[in-house]
């Protein structure tokens, strides 16, 4: 796929359905913390969307509660509009913190997955190798955590997530251990993946910039207790990676964004 057709790709995304569909999800904690309030949005299928908010509103809450590690108080969850009602299947989490098992190589932390769910040795190791090769990997296959650069380890755990297949990716902040040239090459090999990959990828940053560069959908939370403030589709030409942070319709978008989270630091 080229770069223009990757562009007509992803903005012909927002135009498709809901893959993921949050309706009236509220969150407390016990203790009686109020994390969400009524949150609602919709994630297109085939897109990136990005939650965007204030530090500690709930962000990383409400991705547990769609990938079904923790339960909403009030509201639900669908995925490919099936109730989510705990983990499954058609999700796959990239944690902040890469999560692998520190003695396994690359290639079974990949796999690791597909051997949860019984696939037989030699198809889930084969299936894995096509992964570390897409993630920039190959050649690496039979090293261990260690032996891997934070970059590096953050890819394993794309990796992994790719190789079990799921419908749905949710991402939380991985790219904020990294140093920002390999951050920003990151961010470019996630724009092909999205392209070439087709799958819905729910993403968590703190930062405006990744997240007009990289999304589709914005979804802007406000301060905890946090509602949706405003969501914004981004409409970005993304036929050259190098032009984007460049383009007009980028920077205005940065600044509206800024706009509206600046008040809830105050």
């Amino acid at each position: 796929m080229t770069a223009v057709q990757a562009a007509g790709t992803l903005v012909a995304a927002i135009q498709k359905r809901a893959m993921v569909e949050v309706r009236g999800v509220s969150k407390i904690y016990p203790g009686g913390v109020e994390a969400l309030t009524s949150i609602t949005l919709d994630c297109p299928e085939g897109a990136l969307t990005t939650l965007l908010g204030p530090s500690g509103c709930g962000k990383t809450t409400l991705l547990k509660i769609i990938a079904g590690l923790i339960p909403p108080t009030s509201g639900e969850v669908r995925v490919n509009g099936q109730l989510v009602t705990g983990p499954g299947p058609e999700r796959s989490f990239v944690f902040q913190d890469f999560a692998l098992l520190p003695w396994a190589t690359v290639l079974r932390n990949a796999a690791f997955g597909l051997e949860l769910r019984g696939v037989p040795k030699s198809e889930r190791e084969a299936i894995a190798e096509r992964y570390v090769a897409k993630v920039g990997l190959k050649g690496f296959e039979h090293r261990y955590p260690h032996e891997l650069s934070g970059g590096m380890r953050q890819r394993v755990g794309l990796a992994r997530a790719l190789a079990v297949n799921a419908d749905v990716i949710l991402m939380d902040e991985p790219f904020s251990s990294v140093d920002e040239q390999t951050r920003r090459k990151f961010q470019e090999d996630l724009l092909e993946l999205i392209a070439n990959e087709r799958k819905t990828f729910v993403f968590v940053t703190h930062s405006i910039e990744e997240a007009v560069y990289l999304s589709n959908r914005i979804v802007l939370l406000s301060r905890r207790p946090s509602t949706v403030s405003d969501i914004i589709d981004v409409k970005l030409p993304r036929g050259n990676p190098d032009e984007i942070r460049r383009h007009p319709i980028y920077l205005d978008t940065i600044e509206t964004i800024w706009r509206g989270l600046k008040r809830y630091l105050d």
